[in-house]
């Protein structure tokens, strides 16, 4: 391959730009020109296209969000623009492409690879809800974001002997949530799928300060609601059942932002370099993931067929650290 493309899509995560990085220079190196698209199929449909030198990635490795930039588009969803996405590489030669993303991003990564084209596909999705890794960029970051806002909360918590109710993303996988209430010292982690009540919660909160605990912390995924309240509103008229005020914060897309940790700095200078390097040797159509340390590739069918998992200790190990 002589010429190879990059690409950011769906929601940025902190650690794109170290991925990018790695595919310019690592792909320089390995004798291949490199190109950058922006605005992800968007900015691929609409020719958005430019050749990127070791310069042009230079210190993006320390910033947040995706220097290419990121948008979701329906028209790539088509047939028609698909097609339309082709032509525009094939007009500029582009060899192979690496999609940095997560799983609507990897559906379109797939997409392309059924139509002939190789493609390579990156998981970069904070709730680490992709299949086939352990570990997708940005993950490590968010979670530190949330600690740092729980380690805060904490202490207005205590103060004032509060019950705390802390929003984190999570639509559908709880990761964020588990792992930050294990970490973070957590009394109770509200997961999507799972069913909390009220008795649940006014029993806990009342054990709690009985026990001479100072706070009542809950962290919960966003997704946890089944009802048309959201799971912040459900949770803060339990706890006013329990006679203990309550407070909440929604941390957002705050979550999504700043400096990336070491952690993902190196996971996606990794990841763009094996990408490359699988690339050129012609292992296309997969998605390259971790696993026990190690760089593995799967199929793209394969990730997206499978639905990733909450570790079962990770779930056993809450419930008595939360005492």
């Amino acid at each position: 391959m002589k010429r190879i493309a990059v690409l950011t899509s769906g929601g940025d995560a902190p650690g794109m730009n170290a991925c990018i990085r790695a595919v310019v220079r690592y792909g320089i190196a390995a004798g291949a020109e490199v190109y950058g698209i922006t605005r992800g199929y968007a900015g691929l449909m609409a020719n958005d296209i430019k050749k990127m030198e070791s310069r042009d990635v230079g210190g993006i490795i320390r910033q947040g969000g995706t220097v290419l930039m990121s948008a979701r588009s329906m028209e790539f969803k088509t047939d028609e623009g698909q097609a339309k996405a082709l032509d525009v590489l094939h007009g500029w030669e582009i060899d192979g492409l690496v999609v940095i993303g997560g799983d609507g991003s990897l559906n379109g990564a797939t997409a392309l690879h059924r139509l002939g084209f190789p493609v390579i596909g990156v998981p970069a999705s904070i709730d680490n809800d992709i299949a086939g890794t352990e570990m997708a960029i940005g993950v490590d970051t968010a979670l530190n974001t949330i600690l740092d806002a729980m380690d805060k909360i904490k202490d207005t918590a205590s103060a004032h002997q509060r019950a705390f109710i802390i929003e984190v993303m999570g639509r559908e996988f709880g990761y964020l949530a588990l792992m930050s209430g294990i970490a973070g010292g957590a009394e109770m982690v509200v997961l999507p799928d799972t069913d909390v009540s009220k008795d649940e919660v006014v029993r806990e909160v009342k054990s709690a300060f009985l026990r001479g605990k100072p706070h009542f912390i809950i962290v919960a995924a966003e997704g946890a609601s089944t009802s048309k309240k959201s799971i912040t509103q459900l949770l803060t008229e339990y706890i006013a059942e329990s006679g203990h005020d309550a407070r909440s914060t929604v941390l957002g897309h705050v979550q999504r932002g700043g400096s990336p940790s070491c952690y993902d700095r190196i996971l996606g200078t990794r990841f763009g370099a094996a990408a490359v390097d699988n690339l050129l040797a012609g292992n296309v159509g997969v998605m390259m993931g971790i696993r026990d340390g190690k760089m593995v590739t799967t199929d793209l069918e394969t990730v997206l067929a499978a639905r990733p998992e909450l570790s079962a200790e990770s779930i056993r190990l809450s419930e008595p650290m939360s005492h």
